[in-house]
């Protein structure tokens, strides 16, 4: 199956200041974003956040189009959490909480936009280095961010790939004809992963084992 390209996870080359910002610097930008949205209940607060994450999106040149296929991926899902959220908590909460979510998307994507996998995972690699006293292999821990990397907007787009061809047959109501594809589809890729990695010898890699650049 053919799954559409979402953008969260692929490098855009660039000379932008975001480009040649530090990992470090953007890494802490994100975790200071996420953590903030915990603090923000009012929606104004929340959309103004969107607005400046969309700002940094667009002074980084990475393309209207690019930005619009990063908030339509997960639209479906938030449109879901709002509907539950107005009716739990009101029009103003809900509004809120899926500002916050879109602005952490976007910031999350800013981070992997502009920064190369192998700086990413290299960075990864580092920052982790002192865990290894409690047991964690940094160079594991990197793997699995590379995958998940690379999982996310595949099963993203596999989603939005059922979808159309549901929406086609006209059997988008029918839940069984948009999750059965989908499943299908996240077990072949789970496995077609898996098949890879024992390939390279890194389904029970050694802690130094050199970390794959890519994987399908």
């Amino acid at each position: 199956m053919s799954a559409g390209r979402y953008p969260l996870g692929d490098y855009v080359p660039g000379d932008s200041w975001l480009h040649r910002s530090p990992l470090g610097l953007k890494f802490l930008g994100v975790v200071l974003l996420g953590l903030g949205t915990f603090w923000l209940k009012s929606w104004i607060a929340s959309l103004a956040v969107l607005a400046v994450m969309v700002l940094l999106f667009a002074s980084a040149r990475l393309g209207a189009r690019r930005l619009v296929r990063l908030l339509a991926g997960p639209a479906p899902l938030l449109l879901a959490v709002l509907a539950f959220q107005w009716w739990q908590l009101g029009p103003a909460q809900a509004a809120s909480i899926v500002a916050n979510v879109y602005a952490c998307i976007v910031a999350a994507s800013l981070l992997t936009l502009t920064t190369p996998v192998p700086v990413l995972l290299d960075g990864v690699v580092s920052a982790a280095r002192p865990l290894r006293r409690w047991g964690v292999d940094p160079e594991r821990l990197a793997l699995v961010i590379a995958i998940t990397l690379r999982s996310i907007p595949y099963l993203i787009g596999t989603f939005s790939t059922v979808r159309d061809a549901a929406r086609a047959r006209g059997l988008e109501r029918n839940p069984r004809a948009r999750a059965m594809p989908v499943l299908i589809a996240s077990v072949a890729y789970a496995q077609r992963t898996g098949d890879a990695l024992a390939a390279r010898g890194l389904a029970d890699a050694a802690p130094n084992s050199p970390l794959p650049e890519r994987l399908p």
